[in-house]
C-alpha cells in the first residue's frame, strides 16, 4: 500500500507539472515538467558525453544516484511515472499461474551501451528511449492533442443538442475542464497519430508480460540497475521459505526466488506482501547480491561498436553537408549550432508543449536519424511569437539557450522571401498589405515599393509591392501564417540568415571566401 500511494502521488505530480507546462498569458513558466527530466541520470550522463557539459540543474539527478546506490532501483518501482502507467496497464489482465519471463534482461543493458557509446561521438539518441523523455514527448505530440480534440468535440456536440439542463451542465463542465486539463487552444502536431500508436504499443506490451518495457528495454532502468547492483538494501529469504512460488507470480521485475538480482529488482516489495510465511524481507545486509545479469563480452563490444559506428551511418548524408544547409530546418530561437543542438536535444517535446502558437513541430527525417522528433518551426502551422522565450525556459539540456526578451527580439531563425508568382501585389496586381501589418519588428522588416502597373485592359494602377529588409527580418514566420493565400502563401521562410550559423548567411561578408 505505501508503494501504491507513493506511485500515485508522483504520477499526479507529473501530470500536474505536464499540464502546467504551457503559457499562462505571460512569458514565465511556474512549474515546468522538466523537474522530472532533472531527476534523470541517463539524460544528464548522455548530455555530458555528447555535449561535453553537464546540464545546469543537476542536484536532483545526483540525489537519485545517491538513493539508488543505497536503496537500489527504488526510482523505477516508486517514482517513475511511466513505470506506474505500466503497473496500471498490467493490472488490467488477470494473471493466473506462474508468470511468463523471457529472460531478456540483458537487452536493456546492450541498448544502454549502444546509446552511451553513440553519445561519446556526438550522436544523441538517448532521448528516444529514455522513459521520462518518451512519456513527455508521446503525451505532448500524440495523446494530449487527441484528448483535447475529443473533449472539445464532445462538449460541442452536447451543446448543439440544445437541451436546457444538458446544455447548462456542459457549459459548467467545459469551464472546469478549460481551467484544469484542457489546453488554452487545440494543439496540432505532425506524427501525432504515429506517436500515439507507438505509446499504445508500449503500454500493451504489459499484457504480454508485466512491466515488459522496464524489464527488457528501459535504458534508464539499466543504468539504475548498474548503479544499484551493490546497494546494501537487499532482499533476504529466511529458512521458513518453502518455495511455494507466490512471490514469483507477483514479482514486477520477473525475478525467480532462487536467482534474485539486485540490478533487476524494482523494490516493489510485492514478494514480502504475498509470502504466507513472511519468509521474505528487505533490509540492510552486508552480503553481496546473489547474481548479476550475464551480458557477455562479445555482446558488449558489438553494442559499443554499433554505437560508435552510428555517427557514420547517421551523418553520411547530404543533410549534414555544412555548405548546403537545409532551408526548411528552422530551429527555435536560442538553438545552438546544428551539431551542438543535436548533441544536446533529447527530443522530450517540452518546447513544443509550451509553444504558444503551435509553431514548433517534431521533425521526422528532415534532420537525419539523430534529429528524429527534434523541434522545428513550421510557419504554415504557426509563427514564433516575438516576445516569447518559453522554449528556452523549459529545455532541460541547454540545446535551446534561455534568451532574455531583448536577446530574443534580436535573434534570427531565418529570413522571409516573397514568391513573385504567388504574392498578390507582385503576381496579380492586387492590393494586399497583410504581411506588413502583422510584422512585429519595431522597424518593419517588410516595406513597400510603389509600382505603376497595367491591368489586362491597359489601365494603369499604383500597387504597393512588398519587399523584405534582409538586415531586419528575424524569420518569425508570422507573414507566412497570416498570408491570405491559405493553400500556399506568397511568402516563405527559409533558415538562411539564422543567428546560430556563421555559414548559413545571405549577406556576404568580406572574408566569405
Amino acid at each position: 500500500m505505501p508503494r501504491i500511494i507513493t506511485q500515485t502521488l508522483f504520477l499526479l505530480l507529473f501530470f500536474f507539472l505536464f499540464l502546467q507546462t504551457e503559457s499562462k498569458g505571460t512569458d514565465k513558466l511556474g512549474y515546468p515538467v522538466e523537474l522530472f527530466l532533472e531527476m534523470d541520470p541517463l539524460v544528464a550522463l548522455s548530455t555530458f558525453l555528447s555535449g561535453r557539459s553537464w546540464p545546469e540543474h543537476i542536484g536532483l539527478c545526483l540525489l537519485v544516484i545517491a538513493i539508488t546506490a543505497v536503496l537500489g532501483r527504488v526510482f523505477c518501482g516508486w517514482v517513475c511515472p511511466l513505470g506506474t502507467l505500466h503497473n496500471m496497464m498490467g493490472a488490467i489482465k488477470k494473471w493466473k499461474g506462474p508468470q511468463r519471463v523471457r529472460n531478456w534482461f540483458h537487452a536493456k543493458y546492450l541498448l544502454l551501451i549502444f546509446l552511451l557509446s553513440g553519445s561519446l561521438v556526438g550522436i544523441q539518441l538517448t532521448g528516444v528511449f529514455d522513459p521520462i523523455s518518451l512519456l513527455i514527448r508521446h503525451l505532448t505530440i500524440g495523446v494530449y492533442p487527441a484528448f483535447n480534440y475529443s473533449a472539445n468535440g464532445t462538449m460541442d456536440f452536447v451543446y448543439r443538442t440544445d437541451v436546457g439542463l444538458l446544455t447548462s451542465a456542459s457549459d459548467w463542465i467545459y469551464d472546469v475542464l478549460k481551467k484544469t486539463v484542457l489546453a488554452f487552444q487545440q494543439p496540432y502536431f505532425a506524427q501525432g497519430a504515429l506517436l500515439s500508436l507507438l505509446f499504445l504499443v508500449i503500454l500493451l506490451l504489459n499484457l504480454s508480460e508485466r512491466r515488459f518495457w522496464c524489464r527488457y528495454l528501459c535504458p534508464l532502468g539499466a543504468l539504475l540497475g548498474f548503479l544499484g547492483r551493490l546497494a546494501p538494501f537487499k532482499r533476504k529469504t529466511s529458512k521458513d521459505c518453502n518455495s511455494c512460488g507466490l512471490c514469483d507470480q507477483k514479482c514486477q521485475g520477473g525475478i525467480k526466488t532462487e536467482a534474485w538480482k539486485a540490478s533487476e529488482c524494482l523494490y516493489c516489495m510485492s514478494c514480502g506482501d504475498e509470502c504466507p510465511k513472511k519468509a521474505v524481507a528487505f533490509g540492510f545486509y552486508v552480503k553481496p547480491a546473489e547474481e548479476s545479469v550475464e551480458i557477455g563480452r562479445r555482446n558488449v563490444l558489438l553494442a559499443g561498436g554499433a554505437g560508435l559506428a552510428s555517427v557514420a551511418v547517421s551523418r553520411a548524408t547530404p543533410l549534414f553537408n555544412p555548405t548546403r544547409p537545409n532551408p526548411n530546418l528552422i530551429r527555435p530561437p536560442g538553438a545552438l549550432p546544428e551539431p551542438e543542438f543535436l548533441a544536446r536535444c533529447v527530443k522530450c517535446g517540452a518546447c513544443m508543449k509550451v509553444c504558444t502558437t503551435n509553431a514548433l513541430q517534431p521533425t521526422f527525417l528532415e534532420a537525419g536519424l539523430e534529429g528524429l522528433w527534434s523541434p522545428v518551426v513550421v510557419p504554415r502551422v504557426g509563427y514564433c511569437e516575438f516576445n516569447c522565450t518559453l522554449c528556452g525556459q523549459v529545455c532541460p539540456t541547454g540545446a535551446i539557450q534561455l534568451l532574455t526578451p531583448a536577446q530574443k527580439r534580436e535573434w534570427r531563425i531565418g529570413t522571409a522571401m516573397f514568391d513573385l508568382n504567388r504574392c498578390l501585389p507582385h503576381a496579380h496586381n492586387t492590393p494586399c498589405i497583410v504581411c506588413e501589418e502583422v510584422c512585429p519588428t519595431p522597424k518593419k522588416s517588410i516595406w513597400f515599393k510603389e509600382v505603376l502597373v497595367q491591368d489586362r485592359n491597359g489601365q494603369e494602377l499604383l500597387v504597393q509591392q512588398p519587399r523584405v529588409d534582409l538586415k531586419n527580418c528575424t524569420g518569425c514566420g508570422i507573414c507566412v501564417t497570416k498570408c491570405p493565400l491559405v493553400d500556399a502563401p506568397g511568402v516563405r521562410i527559409t533558415s538562411i540568415g539564422e543567428t546560430r550559423s556563421k555559414k548559413n548567411q545571405i549577406l556576404l561578408s568580406n572574408n566569405y571566401y
